[in-house]
């Protein structure tokens, strides 16, 4: 991701987005990682926390997501209340929904689109599936945006 960042999202030749997919049967405490991340999100630090959480798996418990909250610098108490509330669950739910539709059954997973002339949908054009070297995206990429001149 880095290397993508720096070649394709600073130079303003892609932009990049995520959506959740937390995979619960394998990861039982994914979905509660996804809204962590959102919540963190609403204080400017969604990547942080994406980041930690992917390198702490193992500990995502309730009792361990405050921890993550301090390691990152979040507002504590703002962050439990949007655990507490729930704040992001149905957003969660819908990413799951809409990767479902679009054909996700594992993590990660890439689609690499071009947004129509109105700006309000994504027509797929690549698609890499599984941890890929950066010489896949790359290949992928620079074929989208030679498609698009």
């Amino acid at each position: 991701m880095p290397r993508i960042e720096q070649d394709y999202v600073k130079t303003g030749k892609i932009r990049y987005t995520v959506r959740e997919f937390p995979l619960e049967q394998i990861h039982p405490q994914a979905f509660r990682a996804a809204e962590a991340a959102l919540c963190a999100g609403d204080q400017g630090r969604y990547w942080e926390m994406h980041v930690r959480l992917f390198e702490h798996q193992k500990a995502l418990g309730a009792a361990e997501l405050p921890w993550h909250a301090r390691a990152v610098g979040l507002d504590e108490a703002a962050f439990a209340r949007c655990l507490q509330e729930g704040r992001h669950a149905d957003l969660v739910r819908a990413d799951l929904a809409e990767g479902v539709k679009a054909g996700v059954r594992g993590t990660p997973m890439f689609f690499i689109g071009v947004v129509d002339d109105a700006g309000t949908a994504v027509k797929v054009a690549r698609t890499l599936r599984g941890a890929v070297p950066y010489a896949s995206f790359q290949a992928a990429l620079d074929a989208v945006l030679a498609e698009l001149k």
